[in-house]
């Protein structure tokens, strides 16, 4: 009987391909305005991109919680090209203005998911809650298939950033989101212990369709929703 893969390793490397191939199909649901999407008096939710993506290639996610009665805003700093000094000065700003003082929920998918988590350990007091999608949170930071393109692209070492990267739960409701199939990071990594998340949920989807496919990212919502009603008032 073959034995079952380590899961806190790295997927292996050939399923960067197939995560690229998986993305091709799904690039019309790309188009479309990247402004604030859903009721105007919903309540605010900020979508941070993944490594090398960008407000475009989150808006079938956005468009799915602004289905559900969340207003919905992008991000709105370009091409997430890994972490910077500033970057949670730059959110925290963005919360700022998209909250209006209040309080916003934070999605974040593949590193903008460390992000999110970063910006609530940040500013608590401007985060509702934080939703996490395939993010390598926890674990070893060379568990993933694209550490060296990140250290080319951000022009710093994983182990070496220029802002934090905690495991421990932010002081904030936390949502997990993981898979099996994830193709880019390591299943373990992006599902963490548990006490570094208030719920982890286990979704059938690759990497990709996190941010991209209209049936996953319909589940991370209707899960999302679940969660939120759940917290105490």
């Amino acid at each position: 009987m073959a034995l079952s893969r380590d899961d806190s390793l790295a997927p292996p490397g050939y399923r960067r391909f197939t995560e690229a191939l998986s993305l091709a199909p799904r690039l019309l649901n790309g188009f479309g305005h990247l402004g604030p999407r859903g009721p105007v008096d919903g309540p605010p939710a900020l979508v941070i991109p993944g490594f090398v993506a960008t407000d475009r290639t989150t808006l079938e996610l956005r468009r799915a919680f602004a289905e559900a009665g969340f207003r919905t805003h992008p991000w709105a700093l370009g091409l997430n090209r890994g972490a910077r000094a500033d970057t949670l000065e730059r959110l925290e700003r963005r919360l700022v203005e998209i909250g209006d003082g209040g309080q916003v929920l934070v999605i974040g998918w593949s590193l903008g998911g460390l992000f999110a988590r970063e910006l609530a350990r940040h500013r608590p007091d401007l985060v509702s809650a934080v939703v996490t999608l395939g993010s390598p949170f926890s674990g070893d930071l060379r568990a993933n298939n694209v550490w060296r393109l990140y250290e080319l692209v951000a022009g710093h070492k994983v182990d070496n950033p220029p802002l934090p990267r905690i495991p421990d739960k932010p002081p904030v409701p936390t949502l997990t989101f993981w898979s099996r199939r994830d193709g880019i990071v390591a299943p373990a990594c992006a599902r963490g212990q548990s006490h570094e998340s208030d719920e982890r949920i286990e979704l059938n989807c690759n990497h990709m369709a996190f941010g991209v496919s209209r049936k996953a990212t319909r589940e991370v919502v209707r899960e999302t929703k679940r969660f939120l009603e759940g917290l105490p008032r």
